[in-house]
C-alpha cells in the first residue's frame, strides 16, 4: 500500500505544492494497488501448492464402529486443514495387518494409523499401560486425564522415543467403557470356570488370564469369529456391543457376560511418522493433536447412543442372553492382577509408570469419590418397577 504523507502548514504555498505532489503520488500508488488486487482476483496464482495427502490406516474392519471413530477423527483433521492437508483413511489390511501398523508408521510405509497401544505390546509390555492398564479404580477418561495432565505423555514419549527408538508421534484419544468379560459356551460363575479355556484377548489382559490358567491367543478382531468356528478358541472378548455385533460374535455364542476387570477401560492411539509429522508447519501439527481431543469428546457421546441400541438388538433379534459377571470372577481377576503387577514392577520403567498412575488415581479418583454423589440411589428410585 502506498505511504500517505502528512504535510504540516497547509496554508503555506510550498506546503500546498508538496500536498499536490503527495496526492498525485497517493492516487498513482493507490490506483496501482487496486489494479494489482483486481489482477490477483481475476488470475489466481497458478503456483498454489497441491493438497498434501497422507495414508492413514486403522486397525479395524470397515464395518466396525471403531473404524467409524477413526473416520470421525479424519473428518475433523480434513475439515480444519482445508485444502492444504488431508488424511486418506484405509481399513485394516489395506496396506498392513492390524498388528503391523506401528511398524508401518515407524518405517513410513504408512503416514499414520489409528489403533490401540495393546496391539504393539509385544515390543514392550508397558505399551499396554497407555491403553488398557491395571484396574486401580479409575475409568478411561481419568486415564486420559493422567496422560495429558498427570505426566503420562512424557512417560509415553520416553518409552517410544528413548527406550524403543520408534520414529513415531502419538496421541491418546477416545475413552472406552468397561469391556465385557466376553462370549462363552458355558456358564462362568468363578475363576475356576475360566481355567483351561482357549481365550482371545490382547495386551496385559493376556498376562492376567495366563496367570489365571487360561490359554491366551492374541489375534485381531476380524479373526475371532472364524477361530471360534474352527474350535481354535473356546471363548473370546473384543470390546463393546457394536463392535462385537459387527464382527458376528452372536453367530458363535449366545452367552454374553458383561462387566470385568481384565480391561476396565481402554483408549485409542493416533500415530504419525515422526519425521513427516515434525516437518509439518505448527498449525497442522496442532490440527492433528486438537482433532484427537475433539474426536475423543465426540466418541464419548456417540457410544452412549450406539452401544445400548446394539446390545438390545442382539437380545431382541439374535437371541443373545446377557448376564453380569460375578463377584467371585472379579475377585479372581484382582488376585491375578496382583501377580502380574508384581512381576511387571521388577522393571524400573514399568514401576515408574505404575507409581505415577497410582498417584493420579489416589488424588483424582479419591477426590471424586469424596465429592460426587453416587447415582445408585437415584437410579433405583426413578427406575423401580
Amino acid at each position: 500500500m502506498a505511504k500517505i504523507e502528512t504535510i504540516p502548514g497547509a496554508g503555506n504555498k510550498g506546503a500546498a505544492a508538496k500536498t499536490g505532489n503527495s496526492r498525485r503520488r497517493f492516487l498513482t500508488g493507490g490506483a496501482a494497488a487496486v489494479a494489482a488486487g483486481a489482477a490477483t482476483l481475476a488470475m489466481p496464482s497458478v503456483s498454489r501448492a497441491q493438497t498434501v495427502t497422507w495414508r492413514f490406516q486403522s486397525t479395524w474392519g470397515a464395518t466396525d464402529i471403531f473404524h467409524e471413530y477413526a473416520q470421525d477423527y479424519v473428518k475433523r483433521v480434513n475439515e480444519i486443514a482445508g485444502n492444504r492437508f488431508k488424511l486418506e483413511l484405509l481399513a485394516a489390511n489395506a496396506v498392513v495387518g492390524a498388528f503391523q501398523t506401528m511398524d508401518a508408521t515407524h518405517s513410513g510405509a504408512l503416514d499414520g494409523s489409528h489403533g490401540v497401544t495393546a496391539y504393539w505390546y509385544g515390543k514392550h509390555k508397558a505399551a499396554s499401560f497407555y491403553g488398557t492398564t491395571a484396574p486401580f479404580g479409575w475409568d478411561a477418561n481419568q486415564l486420559l486425564g493422567w496422560f495429558y495432565y498427570g505426566g503420562g505423555m512424557a512417560l509415553y514419549n520416553e518409552l517410544i522415543g528413548t527406550n524403543l527408538k520408534l520414529n513415531v508421534v502419538g496421541y491418546l484419544t477416545g475413552p472406552m467403557p468397561t469391556q465385557p468379560l466376553g462370549w462363552f459356551k458355558k456358564d462362568i460363575r468363578t475363576g475356576d470356570d475360566l481355567k483351561g479355556l482357549k481365550f482371545r484377548t490382547v495386551g496385559l489382559a493376556g498376562d492376567l488370564y495366563t496367570a489365571m490358567g487360561l490359554a491366551v491367543t492374541n489375534i485381531p478382531g476380524g479373526e475371532v469369529v472364524p477361530s471360534m468356528q474352527r474350535g481354535v478358541l473356546d471363548a473370546a472378548e473384543f470390546n463393546n456391543p457394536s463392535s462385537d455385533r459387527a464382527y458376528g460374535m452372536p453367530d458363535v455364542s449366545k452367552s454374553y457376560v458383561l462387566g470385568s476387570y481384565h480391561q476396565r477401560m481402554e483408549t485409542f492411539e493416533v500415530l504419525f511418522n515422526k519425521t513427516k509429522h515434525d516437518a509439518l508447519p505448527a498449525e497442522l501439527k496442532a490440527t492433528l493433536r486438537y482433532a484427537a481431543e475433539a474426536a475423543s469428546a465426540d466418541m464419548s457421546w456417540k457410544q452412549q447412543d450406539r452401544y445400548p441400541k446394539d446390545l438390545q438388538e442382539m437380545r431382541d433379534k439374535q437371541g443373545v442372553k446377557t448376564s453380569r459377571v460375578t463377584d467371585a470372577v472379579l475377585q479372581a481377576q484382582l488376585a491375578g492382577w496382583t501377580k502380574v503387577l508384581a512381576e511387571l514392577e521388577k522393571d524400573p520403567y514399568n514401576k515408574k509408570v505404575l507409581d505415577s498412575q497410582r498417584a493420579w488415581v489416589k488424588r483424582v479418583v479419591g477426590f471424586y469419590r469424596e465429592y460426587d454423589t453416587s447415582n445408585e440411589m437415584a437410579w433405583n428410585y426413578f427406575n423401580r418397577a
